[in-house]
């Protein structure tokens, strides 16, 4: 694979007005998948652009326009619309491809724009490759669109609406949320209208919190990064369950109604145990990723289930999805996805799912969840100016090796860098949750003085 200069393990994504977060990169972009989407067999390509909340998204999304519009596709927008909603747009209104502008959980100050193909799937790393390329190069100048045949941007009204039905129909006819006190976070993101309809159409009393986005305070002190928002409003409330959603409402943490804070793994246990009940359950398996905890892999081991773990990524946990014929996957995150029904993670989806259960069992969530046995695990980040390969540190090997000596089969270590940020994030997994934080501090200490050729 050739280097990467703009693209990451999501898209596009940095500080907004920042390269490569600028308009100027924003244009060449909308003109570069006006291109490579260009749809022969109709008269004109049709791409679609949503975003979430953030104050930049307005920058982008006409920046975006612009270059579309200058090679002569027509653009649809759609307004604030969660990732996974963008995803299932671009495939109910029959459009070569889709757009979000957001920057997932990241802070405000942050943006990214990824893609979409006219399947409703992320880019391969290819297209991301080509589009790259064309940006970088001076080969569109030829190709904009005569005066006559530049393309047309236009608002649709129904997108809201269209999202809510499609979610609905995913959660059980014959079940409904009647009687169910829940408590939603949408983290001031892009579900903040989505999320409290969806529940409220299927019965349940909603105490709805981050509703109110101002363009500044999305994800801030709230969502799926702070579930403990959320945990209180559920005992404030009495409520049965709570629902913690991150800006673009592509992830979902989850809470019990004693308070107690549910992440990914543990929901994809939850949900992978119901459907294999229920023989919904394909592949024989689960895809999470490397820093998903051994806990789910002994309790998928404890239903005769295998778990195949990738990079970090939800792209990469679709691509062995795909590849495998399974039909659950997710991260740790709570980022989880249901190919059955959608093409991309869907923070909303999985909590249905997971009310799903609820309401089939009639058993509390902390019933359900009672036998997920958690290994202790820590987790240290480390910023980076430059992200030399691990290789390139014989000192930080040598400390890595020793950490896996002493943990001798009974634990994990994975450093890596953020795909999304200036980032070395350590983990380290065992049995011993002292000697684990321990560890983990002592590697990222060691990651940081090799960096700056200290060690």
């Amino acid at each position: 694979m050739t280097p990467r200069k703009l693209f990451g393990t999501d898209g596009v994504r940095g500080t907004a007005n920042v390269h490569p977060m600028t308009a100027e990169v924003a244009l060449a972009l909308g003109q570069a998948i006006a291109h490579v989407f260009a749809n022969s067999k109709r008269d004109r390509t049709q791409i679609i652009i949503g975003k979430d909340t953030r104050l930049s998204g307005y920058l982008f999304e006409d920046a975006l326009a612009a270059g579309i519009c200058s090679m002569g596709a027509d653009v649809i927008q759609v307004g604030p619309m969660p990732t996974p909603g963008m995803a299932f747009l671009t495939v109910d209104m029959r459009c070569d491809a889709g757009v979000m502008i957001s920057a997932s959980h990241n802070p405000y100050q942050d943006n990214g724009i990824k893609f979409f193909s006219s399947d409703g799937f992320k880019l391969p790393d290819a297209v991301e490759e080509r589009i790259e390329a064309l940006v970088a190069s001076d080969e569109l100048a030829g190709s904009r669109a005569s005066p006559d045949e530049i393309g047309r941007a236009r608002r649709i009204e129904d997108e809201t609406g269209r999202y809510v039905v499609f979610l609905k129909h995913t959660f059980p006819k014959e079940l409904s949320l009647d009687g169910m006190r829940i408590a939603l976070d949408c983290a001031h993101g892009a579900a903040y209208r989505v999320g409290p309809t969806v529940l409220q159409e299927l019965g349940a009393q909603v105490v709805p919190l981050g509703v109110n986005p101002n363009g500044r305070n999305i994800n801030d002190g709230c969502g799926a990064l702070h579930p403990q928002t959320v945990a209180e409003a559920v005992g404030e409330a009495g409520a049965h369950v709570g629902i913690a959603l991150d800006g673009d409402a592509d992830r979902c943490v989850m809470v019990d109604e004693r308070g107690q804070i549910v992440d990914g793994d543990v929901l994809l246990a939850l949900c992978a145990a119901d459907l294999h009940s229920r023989g919904g359950l394909a592949g024989g398996g689960v895809v999470a990723t490397v820093m998903s905890n051994l806990g789910l892999e002994k309790a998928l081991e404890a239903m005769g289930l295998a778990l195949v773990r990738t990079q970090v990524g939800d792209r990469y946990v679709v691509e062995a999805m795909r590849e495998g014929g399974y039909n659950l996957g997710g991260e740790q995150s709570g980022h989880i996805l249901f190919l059955d029904h959608n093409t991309s993670g869907d923070g909303l989806m999985t909590a249905l799912q997971t009310l799903a259960v609820m309401r089939r069992t009639e058993r509390p969530l902390s019933e359900l969840i009672a036998g997920f046995e958690r290994f202790p695990q820590a987790l240290v980040n480390v910023a980076v100016q430059k992200k030399r390969p691990l290789e390139e540190l014989p000192e930080m090997m040598k400390a890595l090796r020793r950490v896996e000596t002493e943990l001798d089969g009974r634990g994990r270590v994975l450093i890596r860098y953020s795909g999304t940020e200036a980032k070395a994030r350590v983990m380290v997994e065992g049995e011993d949750d002292a000697r684990v934080q321990q560890y983990a501090e002592e590697l990222a200490q060691r990651l940081e003085r090799c960096l700056r050729g200290v060690a």
